[in-house]
């Protein structure tokens, strides 16, 4: 692949040497001349200095052929601008974008950004994992952005538990894709009781998380 990485920062420099190691041919955009200088001298050829925001530095980049363009500044604004361009302009076939503040997530897939690395929600899902017991958490998403894995224990207090699957009512286009039953992996049945201690593996879009939630997790008021 051609793969053409904005932004040099801890993030760019290590993305490039893997794909490097990987055999890929890349390229690093990094605007400031001071810091592009200190890249190539790790990196090599493959350093340019160049803002990635102008059309002109993207045209000399060679991003009318590139197949993947990462988008890995610290600033939200221009990874916005640099996936927009790159999608629109120079019909890239995948753009990925690196968002630094949570709150701007929503805005980007708004606009119409479908793949988003989001460091601070990644490892705060991952705390959430570790520390809530009985909780939904959201562990994947698939389809760009529009499908999420998401895990749930059943324990004895939840609504579920003892249930069949036939009679739990899952909101929206949720799926029940998978039972953990201790070291087994259960595909569920109209029949199938679900037990505390099980783990659900289901498939849900973003936006029914939170109603998946109370069907899953939370018991009901005044049990």
């Amino acid at each position: 692949m051609y793969v053409i990485v904005v932004g040099g920062g801890k993030v760019g420099y290590y993305l490039t040497q893997a794909l490097q190691k990987q055999g890929h041919e890349v390229l690093l955009l990094e605007k400031s001349s001071a810091r592009a200088e200190f890249l190539a001298e790790h990196l090599g050829e493959v350093v340019r200095n160049g803002d990635g925001c102008e059309v002109r530095v993207m045209r000399e980049a060679g991003m009318q052929r590139a197949d993947v363009v990462a988008a890995v500044t610290g600033d939200d604004e221009d990874n916005l601008v640099i996936c927009q361009m790159a999608k629109r302009y120079f019909h890239a076939p995948r753009a990925v974008v690196r968002v630094n503040n949570p709150k701007n997530e929503s805005i980007m897939r708004a606009l119409g950004v479908e793949e988003l690395v989001n460091a601070t929600t990644i490892i705060y899902n991952l705390i959430e994992q570790e520390v809530e017991s009985g909780e939904v958490v959201p562990i994947s998403a698939i389809a760009g952005g529009r499908v999420e894995v998401i895990e749930a224990e059943v324990v004895q207090e939840s609504p579920v538990a003892h249930k069949l699957v036939k009679d739990v009512d899952l909101p929206g286009d949720c799926l029940m894709a998978a039972i953990i039953r201790g070291t087994q992996i259960i595909q569920p049945s109209m029949t199938t009781e679900l037990l505390p201690g099980d783990t659900i593996v289901a498939l849900a879009r973003p936006e029914d998380e939170h109603v998946l939630r109370e069907a899953l997790s939370r018991p009901a008021a005044g049990r």
